[in-house]
């Protein structure tokens, strides 16, 4: 008989979460009462965000981890004020291409499973930062949770075991045990599983802080070690270097509302100008929605987020970022009048934001869907936060340093191996990123919704599509994440711009023939009726909205995962 867990069809219903007091959404229930715990504990929502990472980095660890990067978007309601804090860590100061190329290494990327593409692990800063800046409990009693699950074990979800199973062969090091069973097999769904080496991880970061507790001392021995015994390049300076970036968020105004993203060199840009587009089509909502009219509009205002994003995007320290200029609506109006057809799918190449612009190569990243997590909790004061957590793909590099529990990422698979590209892999050099939270605020300034739909180049079709189908078409949270969606498939900032206007539109299994034809009709190559596991190429997002008036939380959850939401 066919394993049940591995057909993943769709059968049930989730109505929308209401609550007033405080409200957690992320991909595992027990990551969510992790973040419940927090708020029913005295904490706010910085306290539960980060509570309910550390827990992901236990329940779901081949999708994140404290070895990988974070980004938060935090809300404070006494301020009504949005931050943004960047857990992105930098490549180490030994990684040139003289390093890369004496290890027989070439063609235009690193490969993944290369040691040297593990940068410093950005999210155990963020995660001390984010509760130092915004939160009211102490970090010990934020990870408190989390070790619990490690150290008295938990039952694997029946999606993350599917995953697990498939990325467990990336494993290696000395400690890959912490994330296979005794038999050395990953574990079923069911199953339960403990890993005391990363509870012991943890404790170090709640007893002496990130510094001192990850990256000084014992775990960073760790890391320094297996990274050497693996042919990389990163040595304790590197990660004693790292901090957090604290800054403004990028934002643009989509039907009276703020939309907020990170800003570059993560790809937040790109939904942003998307929406921009869209927001040009004044007879949306009056469209069927998931009609081929309505798609066309949605997928035409992506491709022109897209082919500008994956042009201009780049590591701002390095190269000028014209942020401003692809953000004003002036540019989005000549944009969609210069190329945007109602009939016919365009042939869309960058443009030129500014008449001095000099278009950057587009820089490099992977091209897999679902190995992140994305989680928001809104508490009963009305802070939000939105945060972002992962590993890049799957455990990211596989590597686990002895002792800690858990996997590198490796995320420098994002550079690209050519001395002209802007996004060249260098020393101490920020790459490409995907991973983006998201954030919305009313006319008024209020909170209207943390939100995020995680997956690779899906991240900011998700994040217009989501934000649509609440302010276009009224929509729930719950709604708005069930609905089908669409993906540019192709998408490719290691190939360029051409690859958006190569890409083909993956449909989810639920939009009907005529939108298929109509698609088709107007050029669009479509592939349709996707389901199952292959859904994960959607994405997978949370979402709670806030009512100011009532203070009343909607919130949903993804249908795609094994998430939950809880309310208080």
């Amino acid at each position: 008989m066919q394993d049940p867990f591995h057909v993943m069809d769709f059968h049930s219903r989730r109505s929308p979460v209401l609550g007033t007091r405080g409200m957690v959404a992320s991909s595992q229930p027990l990551a969510s009462e992790a973040g419940m715990r927090i708020l029913q504990q005295g904490g706010n929502a910085a306290d539960a965000a980060v509570a309910m990472a550390a827990a992901l980095n236990v329940t779901e660890p081949c999708s994140t981890g404290i070895g990988g990067d974070a980004f938060a978007l935090f809300y404070s309601a006494s301020t009504r004020e949005v931050t943004a804090m960047l857990g992105n860590g930098r490549s180490p100061a030994g990684l040139t291409m003289e390093a890369v190329r004496a290890q027989g290494i070439k063609g235009h990327e690193l490969p993944a499973d290369s040691a040297l593409c593990v940068t410093v692990p950005g999210a155990a800063a963020l995660w001390e930062d984010t509760v130092k800046s915004f939160g009211t409990l102490s970090l010990e009693q934020v990870l408190q949770p989390a070790i619990e699950l490690a150290e008295q074990g938990f039952p694997v979800s029946p999606v993350t075991a599917y995953h697990w199973e498939i990325s467990a062969p990336q494993l290696r090091g000395p400690g890959k045990a912490a994330f296979l069973t005794p038999d050395g097999r990953a574990p079923a769904a069911g199953e339960i599983q403990r890993n005391p080496d990363l509870a012991a991880t943890f404790r170090s970061l709640a007893k002496d802080g990130a510094l001192e507790g990850f990256y000084k001392g014992r775990i960073a021995a760790a890391i320094v070690e297996v990274l050497k015994r693996e042919r990389g390049v990163m040595m304790a300076d590197d990660l004693a270097h790292h901090r957090t970036v604290t800054t403004r968020p990028i934002h643009t105004s989509y039907r009276g509302h703020t939309i907020y993203e990170v800003p570059p060199p993560t790809q937040g840009i790109a939904a942003l100008m998307a929406l921009n587009s869209l927001e040009l089509e004044e007879q949306l909502d009056s469209m069927p929605w998931g009609s081929a009219e309505h798609m066309h509009a949605a997928i035409e205002s992506m491709r022109l987020g897209f082919v500008d994003a994956l042009q201009y995007n780049a590591d701002p320290e390095v190269v000028p970022v014209p942020t401003d200029d692809l953000l004003s609506k002036e540019y989005a109006k000549r944009r969609r009048a210069e190329l945007f057809r109602p009939n016919k799918a365009a042939r869309v190449t960058p443009g030129n934001p500014i008449p001095e612009a000099t278009a950057a190569a587009a820089p490099s990243e992977a091209r897999r869907s679902s190995d992140t997590v994305q989680f928001c909790v809104v508490d009963g004061h009305g802070n939000g936060c939105s945060f972002i957590n992962s590993n890049y793909l799957g455990f990211g590099s596989g590597i686990v340093p002895e002792g800690c529990g858990f996997t590198l990422q490796n995320r420098g698979h994002g550079f690209i191996l050519d001395p002209k590209h802007p996004n060249c892999l260098g020393p101490r050099k920020w790459p490409y990123h995907t991973i983006i939270p998201g954030l919305a605020t009313d006319p008024e300034g209020n909170l209207f919704c943390t939100f995020g739909v995680m997956g690779a180049f899906q991240q900011p079709q998700g994040h217009m599509q989501v934000i649509s189908n609440m302010l276009d078409f009224g929509l729930e949270p719950q709604t708005a994440l069930d609905a089908p969606r669409f993906s540019l498939y192709g998408v490719d900032s290691a190939e360029g711009p051409s690859t958006v206007l190569e890409s083909i539109v993956l449909l989810e299994e639920g939009f009907s023939e005529e939108a298929v034809e109509g698609l088709q009709k107007r050029g669009h190559t479509v592939h349709s009726n996707v389901r199952g596991h292959d859904r994960a190429v959607f994405g997978r997002g949370q979402i709670i909205k806030r009512d100011p008036k009532t203070g009343v939380l909607w919130g949903g959850s993804e249908p795609r995962a094994d998430g939950q939401v809880l309310g208080w």
